[in-house]
């Protein structure tokens, strides 16, 4: 069995409106909503093995902040194609990985993709707002046998409005 969560980015900022979408840094809202995903997951004994996430900026930002309060200690796999990706592209991500010591494993990205990933490996139809993490049980040996056909167990969304 493994595990998978998938979080969305912090709330991102709109205060400079000629800024490229890509180029976007957190909002102050989402610089206080990390940290807190952060310190849930560590609290939860969650702390991932593997952290994936999308290049943009504030998909970064939002994985440091996580990975710094969670105790994370390897490094931030930054992955191009996860900004506007769709699901087929976190799925081949997660099924190249390699199988020492990622059972747990932390995407961080985009919707509409990560919701659709999300209804795609859970047959359910669910919310992911900015920073809100889903926590996945998927029943496969290996990442590497992660495929269309299977189910995972949606065990619980995190929302940071959520948290006290």
């Amino acid at each position: 069995m493994k595990t998978l969560l998938l979080m969305r980015h912090a709330k991102s900022s709109f205060k400079e409106s000629e800024m490229p979408d890509f180029e976007r840094p957190l909002s102050k809202r989402g610089e206080k909503d990390a940290p807190r995903m952060g310190k849930l997951l560590k609290d939860k004994d969650l702390t991932p093995d593997l952290i994936l996430s999308s290049t943009a900026q504030r998909a970064c930002q939002t994985a440091e902040l996580v990975a710094d309060k969670c105790k994370y200690e390897r490094e931030i796999v930054f992955i191009n194609d996860f900004y506007l990706g769709e699901p087929d592209v976190y799925m081949k991500a997660l099924g190249d990985l390699g199988e020492e010591n990622t059972d747990v494993v932390m995407v961080i990205g985009h919707n509409p993709g990560l919701e659709s990933l999300l209804q795609l490996i859970t047959d359910k139809v669910e919310s992911l707002p900015t920073a809100a993490i889903a926590q996945l049980e998927v029943p496969i040996r290996t990442w590497k046998a992660l495929n269309n056909d299977i189910i995972a167990n949606l065990k619980r969304i995190w929302v940071p409005s959520d948290l006290k």
